[in-house]
């Protein structure tokens, strides 16, 4: 048996689960749009041992969802993940933000589009079959009228992701479809990270890093 916790802090929703042999079987979150991941997760992380009756001792890994996603929801994710690693001496394993994503489409042909939205028409997307195998990595794209036509012209394209909304308003092919109001969340990270456990792939917790995509910026303050 392996008892996994999984973290979820790359948009705005702050979203933790622990799952048993990769089914999630306690699931707490909240998409605040205020981003309170630092206030809200550790306390979620207690909220599910103590509704699972488990202590932090009894997990056999902690697993973190590595982006991409927002600069500072993914540092409080992978700062948290780390830091009980470290305390616990546990194995860390990392999941692909846009595949967890993915799972929340269900279907039997065409193909996912996962997306992540980026500043002004910009999204983080990657594309999956329907067995959610990667058929194109995760990019940086700008949108346009013709993005993704090369997928639309052989089928139906599901859209899933914050990245939604801007895309729907250039996007009209009839073999897209918009799946609306889905933010990544810790219940898919529950078999891809026991998958992940039982094989053996994990992070040297020293070393890890989300994966930004992206260098960060940081917005300058404005004068008074």
């Amino acid at each position: 048996m392996s008892l996994i916790l999984n973290l979820e802090t790359a948009t705005t929703n702050c979203s933790v689960s622990l799952s048993k042999d990769g089914e999630t079987i306690v699931l707490k979150e909240d998409n605040d749009k205020s981003y309170s991941h630092a206030e809200r997760l550790h306390v979620y992380i207690n909220d599910v041992l103590k509704e699972a009756k488990i202590t932090s001792s009894d997990l056999d890994a902690i697993a973190v969802s590595k982006g991409p996603g927002s600069y500072t929801g993914l540092r409080i994710g992978v700062s948290a993940a780390k830091g009980l690693c470290f305390a616990l001496d546990k194995p860390l394993i990392s999941i692909p933000t846009l595949e967890a994503l993915a799972h929340q489409v269900k279907m039997d042909e065409g193909v996912i589009v996962s997306m992540l939205d980026a500043r002004r028409m910009e999204v983080y997307s990657a594309i999956y079959d329907s067995n959610y195998n990667s058929i194109r990595e995760t990019q940086a794209q700008i949108l346009d009228e013709s993005s993704f036509s090369d997928y639309l012209e052989q089928g139906k394209v599901y859209f899933v992701g914050n990245g939604v909304e801007k895309t729907k308003t250039l996007i009209t092919h009839a073999n897209a479809v918009f799946i609306e109001d889905r933010l990544p969340s810790a219940n898919q990270m529950s078999l891809l990270a026991y998958n992940k456990f039982q094989n053996a792939e994990i992070e040297d917790v020293a070393y890890f890093e989300p994966y930004y995509l992206k260098d960060f910026v940081a917005l300058k303050p404005k004068k008074k």
